[in-house]
C-alpha cells in the first residue's frame, strides 16, 4: 500500500513530530505548538493522494496540480521545433508531486542550474534552476519540465532515460512552491486555458492529433 506522504517529506516529517513530542513533554507548550503547526504544514505539504487517471486514446493528462498561468508557442532545443507551451505555476499549498502526460519511453533528461525567480513569471520558464524529461509514445513528444521557484531549492526527478512510464504515473517533485510547463506539439486540441485550476494526473491538458 502506498504511504499518502511522498517518501522525500519523511527527512522533515519525522523529525518535525518528535521535537513536537519532545519539547511537549517538558511542558515548552509555545515551542510544541510552533513545531506542532510546521509539522501538519509538512505533512500537508508532501501528500500523495491517489488519482483516477483518463485512458481516452490520445489523452495528455496534467503533470502537476495548481493554476495555468501561461499559454505560448514556444521552441525548446530539446524539440528542434515549434510547440505550445502550457505553464502550470504550483503555491506552497498545492501537491507537488509530478506525473507524466503521456505513456512513453524517456528519451532524454536535461538539469540547468539557474535562478529562484518567483515561478508565476514568465522569465521563470527561461531562466530559472530546471528539470526537463523528454517522453515518446511512439507517434508523438512532449516535454515536461520542473522548475524551482522563489522559495524552492529543491527538484526531484526519478526518471531516468530509457525508462518506460504508463499515463499519470508518478516521475519527481518540487519542494516548497514551483512551476511545471508541458510543453505539446503544435495542433493538439487544448482543454484547458489561462486560469484554470488543474490537478496532477486528473486534469485533461488537451488531446493529440
Amino acid at each position: 500500500m502506498r504511504s499518502p506522504i511522498a517518501k522525500e517529506g519523511f527527512i522533515f516529517v519525522i523529525p518535525l513530530a518528535i521535537l513536537t513530542g519532545v519539547f511537549a513533554t517538558l511542558s515548552y507548550y509555545w515551542a510544541a505548538g510552533l513545531l506542532g503547526g510546521l509539522f501538519i504544514f509538512v505533512t500537508w505539504f508532501f501528500r500523495d493522494p491517489n488519482r483516477t487517471i483518463p485512458q481516452e486514446p490520445n489523452v495528455i493528462v496534467s503533470p502537476a496540480d495548481g493554476k495555468v498561468v501561461e499559454i505560448i508557442p514556444e521552441k525548446d532545443d530539446l524539440l528542434g521545433e515549434n510547440y505550445t507551451r502550457v505553464s502550470i505555476f504550483l503555491n506552497v499549498f498545492n501537491v507537488h508531486v509530478n506525473r507524466v502526460p503521456i505513456a512513453g519511453k524517456v528519451q532524454a533528461t536535461r538539469y540547468n542550474k539557474g535562478k529562484f525567480l518567483n515561478a508565476a513569471s514568465h522569465k521563470a520558464s527561461l531562466d530559472n534552476e530546471q528539470n526537463a524529461i523528454l517522453l515518446n509514445n511512439g507517434k508523438a513528444t512532449i516535454l515536461v519540465k520542473q522548475i524551482a521557484g522563489l522559495i524552492a531549492r529543491r527538484i526531484v526527478c526519478w526518471a531516468k532515460e530509457g525508462d518506460d512510464y504508463q499515463i499519470g504515473e508518478r516521475f519527481g517533485l518540487i519542494r516548497f512552491g514551483s512551476r511545471v510547463d508541458i510543453f505539446v506539439p503544435e495542433g493538439t486540441e487544448l482543454k484547458v486555458a489561462k486560469g484554470d485550476i488543474v490537478s496532477g494526473g486528473s486534469s485533461i491538458i488537451g488531446y493529440l492529433k
